[in-house]
C-alpha cells in the first residue's frame, strides 16, 4: 500500500481549493479578495524572487496584482497553499456559497 505524504495531501487539497475557487462567482467576490487568492496561488505555484521583479513589466502588469503578491512573499509554497485553501473555505462560508468545504 502506498501512502500520501504530507505534501501530497497538502497539493490535492490545494488542487481542490484550486477548482472550488474557480467555480464560485465573481460577481459574489469582491476585488480585493480575488486578488488574495491570485497572490496566495502564484505564491504556491511560482514562489521564485526573480517574480517579483519590477524590471519586467510583463510579469507584474499592475500595481494591485504586485501589491497582493507582495504581502505573502514571505510564505514557502506549501503556507501558501494552506492560505489559499483557508480562503477558499472562508469565502464558501462567508458567502454561503453551494460548495463543500476543502
Amino acid at each position: 500500500m502506498l501512502l500520501m505524504s504530507n505534501t501530497d495531501t497538502l497539493h490535492i487539497r490545494f488542487l481542490k481549493a484550486f477548482e472550488a475557487a474557480n467555480s464560485m462567482d465573481d460577481i459574489l467576490i469582491p476585488i480585493d479578495l480575488r486578488l488574495q487568492f491570485y497572490a496566495y496561488y502564484k505564491q504556491a505555484t511560482v514562489s521564485t524572487s526573480a517574480f517579483y521583479s519590477s524590471n519586467d513589466p510583463d510579469q507584474i502588469r499592475n500595481a494591485f496584482k504586485m501589491n497582493a503578491m507582495l504581502q505573502v512573499r514571505h510564505l514557502t509554497t506549501d503556507e501558501a497553499k494552506l492560505a489559499y485553501i483557508d480562503l477558499v473555505n472562508e469565502t464558501i462560508k462567508r458567502y454561503n456559497i453551494d460548495i463543500e468545504f476543502i
